[in-house]
């Protein structure tokens, strides 16, 4: 039965264009005035439960009609489309979203359906990383249902207590038969873990340290336990390749693993509680800095929002090999973009500390916006070696007054250092650190 509050004026007006009635004709069956109905039709009045019943045994309606939206994800699905870069100097609002969807869903339906379909006309099947990477901007990088599943999951393990290692490995083992063994590199060339169900061993690599081996350890119960509901994403992705649907489910997983480590209450109580310190937070919840970085772009759950982060990982040659702009706003930048004077590239000359700096970029039409930002360098452990990426964690200046790696960062936009549009299309003349051209071309 419909709610009280039921808006639907497009769905009746569309019944009545279809049965050719007027709104005189269509009243009178319905045992309303007319201008009632008119104010319905115009969302100015709802559809009360008395006139939907009379709308369902006079005409051929299906109520489920009137939930039209659900198939584009309503309102959030709405405004996770609208995030995109190229609508960002429209400044359009939930409240606008929301006028739009009730007024004229079947026009927001078709918005939708184009805006899911342009990766096909920009060549997006020929991309199957920018495709993903477009998957997950949709999404702000924050799967709801999957979230709370991991919460569950990590309640009943008790990883809040004890040791996780512990909890993880006793999960496997009493669920999946599964036992845990770490094996020298030169057993396991080219690979960092591998699933061996013939000894029922999760094997991994001596190589990784222990927050890589804890997170891969996790990773395979979020595929064994939440498969079904992973694969529901993946399917409502609508990626045109299975590269890019297999590259998907990649990161699904380690969404999933990543939530189980650091569960959305708890981790969100522990930012808001110690100021986002991320050294008190990679420590309490034993997760490696580019894993904490990582949940910190996916705490957009309705009613408990954390600070909206973006993160990004350079390569030794100045080069970004992953970008997650979650809820922040920050745009992938330009291809070939180059930022010399930027923390990410002076970390490289510190390993392991901790570098924080106010900057200014932003790209096309839009003027640049003032962000904080903090990088540092990891080693990236593989199978038989490490390579070193630097990552760079940021948010707007204006919500990084109370982050503990703020203070005393000047968040004057005076003092920010101007960034521009990376050094192959900036015409700056006063630059003091201006990439070589030959950067553009590398590749690490």
């Amino acid at each position: 039965m419909a709610d009280s509050s039921l808006l639907a004026g497009p769905s009746l007006r569309r019944l009545r264009k279809r049965e050719g009635l007027t709104q005189a004709a269509m009243a009178a069956s319905l045992g309303i005035s007319p201008s009632y109905l008119n104010l319905i039709e115009r969302n100015q009045r709802p559809l009360s439960a008395r006139v939907l019943v009379q709308v369902i045994e006079r005409f051929d309606f299906d109520p489920r009609d009137l939930r039209e939206d659900e198939a584009i994800g309503g309102i959030d699905g709405l405004a996770r489309r609208m995030a995109d870069k190229r609508f960002s100097d429209l400044n359009i609002d939930r409240e606008e979203l929301q006028e739009f969807l009730s007024a004229a869903p079947q026009a927001a339906a078709a918005f939708a359906r184009l805006y899911d379909n342009s990766h096909e006309r920009e060549g997006g099947t020929e991309d199957p990383i920018g495709e993903v990477r477009e998957a997950v901007a949709r999404w702000q990088n924050h799967f709801a249902d999957l979230d709370h599943s991991a919460e569950k999951l990590a309640d009943e393990l008790r990883l809040s207590r004890g040791d996780i290692s512990v909890a993880l490995i006793e999960r496997l083992r009493e669920r999946h038969r599964l036992s845990v063994r770490v094996l020298p590199a030169e057993v396991v060339p080219g690979l960092v873990h591998r699933l061996d169900l013939h000894a029922r061993q999760l094997q991994l690599s001596e190589m990784l340290g222990g927050a890589a081996r804890r997170f891969q350890i996790a990773r395979q119960i979020a595929s064994l336990e939440q498969r079904e509901e992973i694969e529901l994403v993946v399917e409502g992705s609508n990626l045109s390749s299975p590269e890019a649907r297999e590259r998907f489910r990649e990161h699904v997983t380690d969404y999933v693993a990543a939530a189980l480590l650091m569960p959305y209450g708890r981790f969100l109580r522990a930012c808001e509680q110690t100021g986002y310190d991320l050294p008190i937070l990679s420590r309490r919840f034993s997760v490696s800095f580019d894993q904490l970085a990582q949940r910190l772009t996916t705490l957009q759950r309705i009613g408990e929002r954390g600070l909206p982060f973006f993160t990004a990982w350079f390569g030794r040659t100045g080069r970004m090999v992953h970008f997650s702009g979650g809820a922040s706003g920050a745009i992938y930048p330009l291809d070939g973009a180059r930022w010399p004077a930027w923390a990410p590239y002076a970390s490289f000359e510190s390993r392991g500390t901790m570098h924080t700096q106010a900057v200014t970029f932003g790209e096309g039409e839009a003027a640049p916006k003032h962000w904080f930002t903090v990088a540092r360098t990891i080693e990236v452990d593989g199978a038989a070696c490490s390579a070193r990426r630097s990552i760079v964690l940021g948010l707007e200046a204006r919500f990084a007054g109370e982050i503990a790696q703020a203070r005393g960062v000047s968040l004057d936009p005076q003092d920010a250092v101007p960034l521009g549009a990376g050094c192959p299309r900036c015409g700056r003349l006063e630059c003091l650190t201006p990439a070589q051209a030959r950067l553009a071309m590398r590749e690490d």
